[in-house]
């Protein structure tokens, strides 16, 4: 069993996002040992990059935060090896198509492999597009994880029959953000993606309460927090890791 898959095999799974290297490569790994601790079962890290147009203000902000500390590609494979060294959960990168193409998919990937990373979210790679790189992604053990948005509908099937890894439902239209209310049909395209594949569904985009992940997890195998916990690094900087532990118990503690 891939290490993905294992992740959502206790029950629901919480997977935290933070972006790389904000407000330093040191951090990052401090801030991700002590979301797991509190019980993230999955880690994404967002690879910084200085047009990340999927992003909100939250997000953006702390990619140009990142990128004026000097963090790099290769510097966030060197923080996925250090971490593998250290923990069993999964990693997932989160990056933008132009990063990976001009690194080289086959350079890029075989990096990911070395490094330990079990898989990429790409979000500006449309799903008709993805032939350009999943075979390579593939051929490295890296799941190309694949989204749904809201207007999907028509395309839920072909898109959740072909994922691998585990399968993103976004569940509001627009950029990554805390939202105070979540008024897609969550439940109603879970369950039109769980009847077209047996790949975990997450969903993410704009959760950011333990009752919020609570609510999402009643249909969904998992919940994916982002800019609240970005938030909470740029509001505490060196010193957010005790409030990172705590959020992370909050949170996985509403959805078990």
């Amino acid at each position: 069993m891939s290490r993905i898959a294992n992740a959502f095999t206790s029950g629901k799974a919480f997977i935290a996002f933070v972006t790389g290297g904000d407000p330093s490569l040191a951090r990052s790994e401090e801030y991700i040992l002590e979301l797991i601790r509190g019980g993230a079962d999955l880690i994404e890290i967002g690879i910084p990059f200085s047009d990340p147009i999927a992003e909100g203000p939250v997000i953006q902000e702390a990619n140009l935060r990142a990128l004026a500390a000097g963090t790099t590609t290769d510097g966030i494979f060197g923080l996925v090896a250090s971490l593998r060294k250290k923990t069993d959960v999964p990693i997932v990168l989160l990056t933008y198509l132009n990063p990976v193409f001009k690194y080289g998919y086959e350079r890029f990937f075989a990096a990911c492999e070395a490094a330990g990373a079990d898989g990429i979210i790409i979000p500006d790679l449309p799903f008709e597009e993805s032939a350009e790189v999943r075979p390579t992604a593939a051929a490295h053990g890296v799941d190309l994880i694949s989204l749904v948005a809201p207007t999907s509908k028509a395309r839920i099937a072909e898109i959740a029959a072909q994922s691998t890894g585990f399968l993103y439902i976004v569940s509001s239209m627009g950029v990554t953000g805390v939202r105070s209310e979540i008024t897609s049909d969550i439940s109603g395209i879970v369950a039109a993606a769980k009847a077209a594949t047996a790949t975990p569904v997450a969903v993410g985009f704009g959760i950011h309460s333990a009752e919020q992940a609570k609510e999402i997890a009643r249909a969904a195998d998992g919940v994916i927090v982002g800019s609240a916990i970005v938030r909470i690094i740029a509001e505490n900087g060196e010193d957010a890791a005790e409030k990172l532990y705590e959020f992370a118990r909050g949170i996985k503690s509403g959805i078990i």
